[in-house]
């Protein structure tokens, strides 16, 4: 479930090819840019083989997710091709390493090599969460026993206290024609008329997965498992949500393991060092629409973004009367507050001064 959350997220955000300029970084449309974003893959989409490659450092890589580029024989970019972790060895070879894969070794500068918590004795090796996990799922699996269990073969309500000095009562089948005389055989609702010297009828309360505190256990372990990824607990059914610390979440936890997928794929796939790739988190945080009509209406009155690219934020198309910048009239630059003149009704400057009330001159009013 944790590891789901992050393939999903992680794979949602849209990739961006972006250049430095002087003026900011600005993002860059070309068939590099659509290779990535939407067709790295001849059977998969970005999303798909972003999921793949989180999913796989998170849980089968333990921490490792290799991706072979094929190139075309013009030295362009052909896909990506995901390689399967079972296959995968890695060697030491002096201060650098080697890649197996099957038979075949490769250079680390020859494939993408995602490496998830490296390995303090061998840092271009990742080690993943499974030592991590290995006692916590452990518990989880023993609780999801037990509850199968009793589900499966639950306590009977009832049991019946018999006399055990009676020969019929010994074996199965006189316990058997026991319970078919007294207890199949009465009606609904009618009441059991059975001798007090042959046997007593107690009714007791069948173990649940209460008394077992199963429910509890398990709420804490998924609360384990949640903690060692970093993943709100209600992401694993476990509380409430929460807006604010989904928020944080994407933040300081999926954007780190996003921005790893982005160096790796900067430093071995682009050659211009004025070229980065960048994920977009805007669309993974959770806003309420009232938020960014807020924010957009404040960027616009101080012409810091267009009306159509407040359109875009909440979804709308763009209007061919919405594309130009706005801004109120008493809005000046600081080094012209001094020219900032008043607004005067229409046709204020046209009407006569008025007389004082107490009948002295113009010049002395």
């Amino acid at each position: 479930m944790c590891a789901s959350v992050y393939a999903d997220l992680i794979g949602a955000m849209t990739l961006h090819l972006m250049r430095n300029t002087a003026q900011g970084d600005v993002r860059v449309k070309d068939g590099l840019a659509r290779k990535l974003d939407v067709e790295p893959n001849r059977y998969m989409t970005r999303q798909a083989l972003v999921s793949l490659i989180v999913w796989t450092l998170l849980l089968d890589g333990a921490g490792n997710q290799v991706t072979y580029p094929k190139f075309t024989p013009d030295g362009f970019l052909d896909e990506l091709v995901p390689l399967k972790p079972s296959r995968l060895s890695f060697m030491a070879n002096g201060n650098s390493y080697l890649i197996r894969y099957g038979a075949e070794t490769l250079q680390p500068d020859e494939v993408l090599h995602f490496v998830l918590r490296p390995d303090p004795e061998e840092p271009w090796h990742g080690t993943g969460y499974n030592v991590a996990l290995n006692d916590v799922v452990k518990c989880i699996r023993q609780a999801n026993q037990t509850k199968r269990a009793l589900l499966e073969s639950p306590t009977p309500s009832l049991i019946v206290k018999v006399d055990g000095l009676k020969e019929e009562y010994q074996n199965a089948e006189g316990r058997r024609k026991i319970a078919n005389q007294y207890l199949d055989e009465t009606d609904h609702g009618r009441p059991w008329f059975i001798p007090s010297e042959a046997f007593t009828v107690e009714q007791v309360k069948p173990l649940t997965l209460n008394d077992l505190a199963i429910k509890s256990n398990l709420e804490l372990d998924k609360r384990s498992v949640a903690a060692i990824f970093g993943v709100p607990p209600f992401l694993v059914g476990v509380g409430d949500f929460k807006k604010d610390e989904f928020n944080a979440f994407v933040k300081t936890r999926v954007m780190p393991r996003a921005k790893l997928i982005e160096q790796e794929l900067t430093r071995k796939i682009l050659i211009s060092p004025d070229l980065y790739w960048r994920f977009n988190p805007r669309s993974l945080y959770a806003y309420d629409l009232s938020e960014i009509v807020q924010a957009g209406s404040e960027m616009v009155d101080r012409m810091a973004m267009r009306r159509n690219e407040w359109r875009d934020w909440i979804g709308m198309s763009p209007d061919d009367e919405m594309d130009e910048l706005l801004a109120l009239e008493n809005y000046l630059p600081a080094d012209e507050l001094g020219n900032q003149k008043k607004l005067v009704s229409a046709g204020a400057e046209n009407k006569p001064a008025k007389k004082p009330k107490d009948g002295g001159d113009d010049n002395a009013q």
